[in-house]
């Protein structure tokens, strides 16, 4: 058993979720504060697009942008001599683009419950925005943004048709869990197919647990008697 693909892929879910959980959070927050509804739903379209977006087209985008000769993709390698397109690189930024929606809107989601008094009431104490959203909307929202950090850490994980687009399927270097299932399969191999299913199943099994764990110390469910 190839244990390469297993590294990749954990390697790329780690980084992709620094990433994106940062990212999603800000977004959130950046979409909630605003106050145009016809600004918000487009933004919120727009963050949310690669959720409903079939993965191979969401992954034809990142290919153009980050093509060897598009825009993006051809200006890395001119000026800081770097090829994106079919690299471990574009794991990444294709499990970003792909875990992003469900981070955003778990996000979003935890901070529209968050009680409106509250922000009110430390507004009129003198706190200012960030202030507000640090010691008022982030530790009242930690839940539901937790939970959303493990969702987009499995999704990340188990990404597939947008690396294959932007990445391709290359052994040792780009070849992630779900790839290497796939090659098996093609090639008869199916024995080695399942261990490799086993390794994403019992991973994404714990990812499970771990998010109810979290929302269940933080509050996010009720507590037996």
């Amino acid at each position: 058993m190839d244990w390469s693909p297993i590294f990749i892929s954990i390697k790329t879910a780690s980084v992709s979720i620094f990433i994106t959980f940062f990212l999603g959070i800000l977004a959130a927050w950046a979409v909630v504060s605003i106050r145009s509804r016809v600004l918000k739903t487009i933004l919120d379209g727009i963050l949310t697009l690669p959720l409903v977006l079939p993965p191979t087209v969401a992954g034809f985008f990142l290919l153009y942008l980050f093509g060897v000769k598009r825009p993006i993709g051809k200006f890395f390698i001119d000026y800081f001599s770097i090829k994106i397109a079919f690299s471990w690189s574009a794991t990444v930024i294709a499990a970003v683009t792909m875990s992003f929606p469900l981070m955003y809107r778990s996000a979003r989601g935890a901070f529209e419950q968050v009680d409106p008094s509250l922000p009110a009431a430390a507004r009129t104490l003198g706190m200012g925005e960030w202030a507000i959203f640090r010691k008022v909307l982030l530790p009242n929202a930690i839940p539901g943004v937790v939970g959303g950090g493990v969702l987009a850490f499995a999704r990340g994980l188990g990404e597939f048709g947008a690396t294959a687009m932007i990445a391709g399927n290359i052994a040792g270097k780009t070849r992630t869990l779900p790839m290497a299932v796939y090659s098996e399969v093609a090639a008869g191999n199916m024995d080695s197919a399942w261990r490799y299913v086993a390794v994403i199943t019992v991973i994404a099994l714990i990812s499970i647990i771990l998010m109810n764990w979290a929302a269940y110390r933080t509050g996010g469910y009720g507590h037996g008697n």
